[in-house]
């Protein structure tokens, strides 16, 4: 994509865009600062044979040396360092350096290009950026310019805004997609794609209920809630309507609040799609375990305090005969534990881990709602948690910290 530049040294010039296949080609970079640092991965990501040409480099351009991505040479550059080569980019902060190559350049016919100054150089870089199979770059000779624009048309192809987007149909198939804590611009840009492309949609009770009012109406919304102690699609069910719509040619997205694996049944459901021989996506989400204690102040882990958490599900008892949890382990530990469907289980987790040795006067947080508007944050301690929770109210959904972390950053 070209567009008016603003930038003047390079008014009236008109790019011609084209996308370079340099895989196995030789690429040289002349200059390692933080302009090399930006470019470099896409040009690794291409697979050409870069060669990068500076006396001194930023640590990250050091790395990608000592990895192996690229050949360092390390010194300044010297007539004749672009023999045999196919494309150069010329970003040093040395204008005779710049000069230099660029004369070198197009006495050998190597299109160069210029991050002192686009005017002067024989090839611009795009502002790019990715959207599936897509590669959107954009071209106004001021990169300030291009990466607005950029930014702009990649983001309404992730979101779905753009009309291009319809016409684009996704494979038959299943992809279990974390929609994250609640908030919906916490979805990963992934799982946003994705489900910008469903055909159906299997929606949990805590997916972000904002994404599914974008989706276009000829999409199909299934309700898959599992209320506690109330209506509920079994688990079964759901299974099976996913493996019916991926049959019958459909796209489907089984949208989960936080993240597929982490209690959220996601296993049973990849089990049972691959027994089906569904294809299936999976696409992480950020776990409200750690996202919503860190949306009201606390960290789940701190330096000097604490080496370790864990999660646990607090759906079944301590004295419940199904509990596979170490209760007595879990008291013992010095960490933080983060609870997860405990609400109302958390007088019985309490006395549990008191009577197992955690101090009765360790701190103790619940937070409901995490990362929405609603979001409330109640303080206690493991003494007076199951009181306090009852007294305020509070309801699922929510997650309750334990542990010394709950007020390390109101100190």
């Amino acid at each position: 994509m070209t567009a008016p530049s603003p930038h003047p040294s390079t008014e009236g010039i008109t790019p011609y865009p084209v996308g370079l296949l340099l895989a196995g080609r030789r690429v040289v970079v002349v200059g390692g600062g933080q302009v090399a640092q930006r470019r470099l991965p896409a040009l690794i990501a291409s697979g050409a044979d870069v060669h990068l040409i500076s006396p001194s480099t930023t640590p990250a351009v050091s790395a990608m040396a000592d990895a192996g991505e690229i050949t360092w040479h390390e010194r300044r550059y010297a007539e004749g360092d672009l023999a045999d080569t196919w494309y150069v980019l010329v970003a040093t902060d040395d204008p005779a350096v710049n000069t230099a190559v660029s004369a070198e350049a197009e006495q050998q016919r190597v299109f160069c290009s210029r991050s002192d100054d686009a005017s002067a150089a024989t090839a611009w870089t795009p502002a790019s950026g990715h959207d599936g199979g897509a590669t959107v770059a954009v071209l106004t000779g001021d990169p300030r310019h291009s990466a607005a624009l950029r930014d702009s048309i990649v983001a309404g192809l992730r979101d779905g805004s753009l009309a291009a987007r319809q016409y684009r149909a996704h494979a038959a198939g299943v992809a279990l997609v974390g929609g994250g804590p609640g908030d919906p611009d916490l979805i990963t840009v992934r799982g946003r794609r994705l489900l910008a492309d469903a055909d159906v949609v299997v929606a949990d009770r805590l997916a972000p209920r904002e994404l599914l009012a974008e989706l276009p109406p000829h999409v199909e919304v299934i309700d898959a809630s599992k209320i506690p102690y109330g209506r509920f699609m079994a688990q079964e069910a759901i299974n099976q309507t996913l493996i019916d719509h991926a049959k019958a040619g459909k796209f489907v997205v089984r949208l989960k609040g936080g993240d597929p694996y982490v209690f959220g049944r996601g296993g049973e459901e990849l089990l049972a799609c691959a027994e089906a021989g569904i294809p299936v996506t999976v696409v992480p989400g950020i776990s409200s375990s750690i996202s919503v204690p860190a949306a009201v102040g606390i960290p789940v882990t701190h330096r000097g305090m604490t080496h370790e958490f864990t999660v646990i599900s607090g759906h079944v008892g301590p004295d419940d005969e199904r509990s596979l949890t170490n209760w007595d382990a879990l008291a013992r530990m010095s960490g933080t534990l983060v609870l997860l469907m405990a609400v109302d289980k958390i007088g019985a987790i309490a006395a549990k881990l008191i009577a197992c040795g955690r101090p009765a006067d360790t701190p103790v947080a619940v937070v409901q709602e995490g990362t929405t508007a609603a979001q409330r944050r109640v303080d206690a301690t493991l003494a007076t948690v199951a009181e306090t929770v009852t007294a305020a109210g509070v309801k699922p959904p929510a997650v309750i910290v334990i542990g010394d972390v709950v007020h390390v950053l109101e100190s």
